[in-house]
This record gives C-alpha cells, structure tokens and sequence, in this order.
C-alpha cells in the first residue's frame, strides 16, 4: 500500500491525461498558425506568441509534477485556505494590478509577464465548494446551508466583476448546476431562468419599463389569487410581494451594475447582441470578422497556415478569444467538428470518472470542473459564431496565454489526482 501512495503514477487516468496532450498540442498548433509571419517561421522562436505558449506548455509539466506530488487528502483538507488565498489575490489586484485592455485582472511579473490570478481562482473555488457539499452534516436543501454554498461563488463573482471582467464572473453560475446534482432544490435553477429574462429584458427596454411589466405582472398574480384562490393567496400574499420586491431589486441592480460597472466597450457588446445597435466596423467588427473567417473555412478548410483571413490578421485577438476561428478558416466544419467532439468526450470522460468516485468530496469537485470546462467552451465556441456576446472567455487549452493554460492545467490535474486515490482508502 505504501509502495503505490509513493508513486505517483498509480492510478492516474491515462484517457484524461491523453485528452489533455491533444487538446494543448492542437491548441498550440492554432496559435502558431494564427500568429506565425512570413519573416518568424521557425517552430523555437520564444520572442514569439507561439513561442512564448510553447514556454507555458513546458513549464505545465513541472506543475503537473508539484499536483500529483500532494496526497490527494491535501486538498481538501486545505482547501479553505487556498480559497481564502484566492480571494486575498483578487483584492490585492485593486492596489497592484496592471490594467490591460481596461481591466485590472493581472499582476505583473518583473515586466516579462503577467499573471491572471481570477484563472486559477475557479478551483480554489471548487475546491471550497466540494469541501462545503461533502461535509456529513451539510444539507443542501436548508435554507442557511444554501446561503453558505452561494457565498462562496458569490464573493470571488463580485471581486472579478469590479476589475471589471464580467465575463470571467459568469462563470461562477455554471456551479449552480453542481449544486443542483448534490440535492439543491430545482426551482433555483428555475429562478436563475427568471433572472436570466429579467437581466436580458433590463438591457433590451431598460429599467423603468422592466420594472413597470414586472409590476403589471405580479399584479395580475395577485388579483388571480385574489379572485380564485382565496385561502392560498391569504397565506401567501406576503411571499408575492417579497418576491416582487427582490425582483425590483434585482432589475436596479442589473441596471446599475450595466450603466456604471460595466466599461462601454460591455455595453456596446450587448447592444449589438440584442439588436439595439448595428455596427460591424468598430465595436461589432470582431464577431463580424469572426463569423466571416469561419464560414470562408467550407466544409474541409484552407489548410493550415493557408488561411488568407487568419495570416492577413482580419480577426482582431484571433489567438486568444478568437482562436475557434483559425480552427474555421483552416480546418473548415469537419476541422471544426472534430475539435468539439474532442470536447464533448472529454467532458464526458471528466462526468464519468466524477461518477466513480468513493468520496463525495472528489465527486463534487469532479462535477466542478466539467461544469467549468462546458461553460467556457459554450461561451467561447457561442462568442466566436456571433450568438453570444464578446466577453472575453477563452478556449480552455487553445487561447493563447499562460494563466489560462495554468489556470486549466491545475482545474483538470487536481481532479486526477484524487481520482487515483480512489483505489485505497485516506
């Protein structure tokens, strides 16, 4: 028993760790493509993107290594310390942050590099949460404990919304998901439905008019109840007009946040999504360009380094946000096809092995991390067809940039490393 805790091979899942291999070797291969000119050429250039990627892909092994060396007990044992941790680097960033393309989100590293701590926060996170849900007495379908499981998503939301990077917080409610599988009640997933209408109605007709429909609507309820459901509507009219009242609160709190935290770069992104605007030559022209350079792909694609869209840079950004649109260009839609099934059975390579777990700690964290993944790569694949707005989530294993692929690498390691755990006890 000692001799296979020693190593730290034993048990690994091999299937995961081959899934990882393809996905950073083709989302390198893209990054090249994407950034590589007629004068650099050569595959070891580091004074490259393509380089300097290649840099933050050697350098994953060794953290590889420092993950599988913890024992799989060491995680969650700690894990309300590295969560605190998480949250103390996200505050840190308001007095040293660097502020890059309007968002204080990175610390700089002696002028060389800079590193995006809210991408390695998400599995501080999921290992807080886990830690939470697999606590014996911990039930979610109680009203407190449901209260300390949001806090813990809401906290490193809200910092990550003031740098701001609004898109980088959104993710945090894919873990609505995970709770919901560990026995938190449906209708919170039916009120996060509402919230969803009611933060896209707030943008399309603004607050005033939002909260007037709301209002004619809740009084419609209450006059149905009123009418002919006398003895429910006794019991329950203070509820109705509870209900009203966070939904108000909700809608100013959307407006607000739309008119005075997000920067107009936000706002115009949304309004081109919602059709309140058009214009494909400033603040559309990014989707703009991204859709056209996919469907210039055809079915089998240009080639690679063929792509006249992608090597003439039309794509603003292509190797990070964007990078889903080299794959377009050059791979066309079997290209493209191939690279989102590769996804889909690596999500469900992650739910499967989540599933075999002997510890609802490990489960719970396991489920974490594919919720994670299949938000960024909904998002990221949605943003880059143009039928969800631009809000700066990458591809996970394909955008170009260190913290990300770090941010990635830590999520899926840690998850590998208490999956080969579960073959002998703690």
């Amino acid at each position: 028993m000692r001799s296979k805790k020693a190593n730290i091979l034993y048990g690994i899942d091999w299937i995961l760790v081959l899934f990882y291999l393809v996905l950073i070797f083709l989302g390198w291969i893209n990054i090249y493509s994407a950034t590589v000119t007629e004068t650099e050429q050569e595959l070891i250039n580091f004074t490259t993107e393509y380089g300097k990627q290649l840099v933050w892909i050697g350098l994953s092994f060794p953290l590889i290594f420092i993950i599988l060396l913890f024992e799989a007990k060491f995680y969650e044992k700690y894990a309300s310390i590295i969560y605190i941790i998480s949250l103390i680097s996200l505050v840190g960033l308001f007095a040293f942050g660097k502020n890059i393309n309007g968002a204080t989100s990175w610390y700089d590293i002696g002028g060389v590099s800079s590193i995006q701590p809210s991408e390695f926060v998400k599995a501080a996170v999921a290992l807080a949460l886990s830690k939470l849900v697999s606590d014996k007495l911990f039930n979610l379908k109680k009203f407190n404990t449901q209260i300390q499981a949001l806090l813990i998503l809401f906290f490193p939301a809200f910092l990550i919304t003031l740098q701001p990077d609004p898109g980088s917080a959104l993710v945090y409610t894919a873990f609505i998901f995970v709770l919901h599988r560990e026995g938190l009640p449906f209708y919170f997933i039916t009120i996060g439905f509402i919230a969803l209408i009611l933060f896209i109605t707030t943008l399309y007709f603004g607050f005033i008019n939002t909260l007037a429909g709301s209002l004619v609507l809740f009084l419609l309820i209450i006059l149905y109840f009123n009418f002919y459901r006398k003895k429910a509507f006794k019991r329950g009219w203070l509820k109705i007009i509870g209900i009203y009242l966070v939904a108000a609160f909700f809608i100013f709190s959307v407006d607000f946040v739309f008119n005075h935290v997000f920067e107009q770069r936000h706002r115009d992104r949304f309004n081109i999504l919602l059709g309140k605007t058009t214009d494909i030559k400033s603040i559309g022209y990014n989707t703009n360009q991204s859709v056209t350079t996919i469907a210039s792909g055809g079915l089998t694609g240009k080639g690679f380094l063929e792509g006249e869209r992608t090597q003439g840079d039309f794509v603003p950004e292509q190797q990070t946000d964007y990078i889903f649109t080299t794959v377009g260009e050059e791979w066309g839609f079997l290209g493209s096809s191939l690279v989102v099934i590769l996804f889909v059975f690596f999500l469900l390579r992650i739910i499967h092995v989540a599933e075999r777990q002997k510890t609802k700690f490990s489960r719970v964290y396991g489920y974490s991390i594919a919720a994670i993944f299949f938000t960024h790569f909904t998002i990221n694949i949605g943003m880059v067809l143009g039928i969800l707005p631009t809000i700066g989530i990458p591809l996970p294993f394909f955008s170009y940039g260190g913290s990300a692929l770090w941010g990635f690498t830590v999520l899926l390691f840690i998850f590998i490393r208490l999956d080969a755990n579960r073959s002998y006890e703690w």
